[in-house]
């Protein structure tokens, strides 16, 4: 397995991801939540590594216009990974796995870089 890159192509973070993953030479796979949605399988495997809540995307437009019993939903694993592949657009980005199996998730370069060592 390379790396591997999840997230929405448009999103400005992406595209600091990708020019920093370019800058540095770094091969890797792109998976966009628009084209490709996250599995349950494939969330609950992050949430085991980082936790559920911080997959959760708290700033942007997708969490503010959830219906307030929604929010409450994201209290509670099954439910809230149930609704992120619903609205992978409120998954924070990028979430990066590495071929080890361990991941960073949002734009964090030193961690990257330490991460590839």
């Amino acid at each position: 397995m390379k790396l591997r890159v999840y997230g929405i192509k448009n999103c400005d973070t992406m595209k600091k991801t990708f020019s920093f993953l370019e800058a540095e030479g770094i091969v890797y796979e792109f998976i966009d939540y628009k084209k490709q949605s996250p599995d349950i399988s494939l969330l609950s495997g992050f949430a085991d590594k980082v936790g559920f809540e911080a997959l959760i995307n708290k700033k942007g437009t997708t969490y503010r216009k959830l219906e307030d019993q929604e929010k409450t939903d994201l209290e509670y694993k099954s439910k809230a990974i149930a609704l992120l592949t619903e609205k992978s657009s409120m998954i924070k980005r990028p979430i990066i796995e590495f071929p080890d199996g361990g991941i960073v998730l949002g734009f964090e370069p030193e961690q990257i870089k330490e991460r590839l060592g």
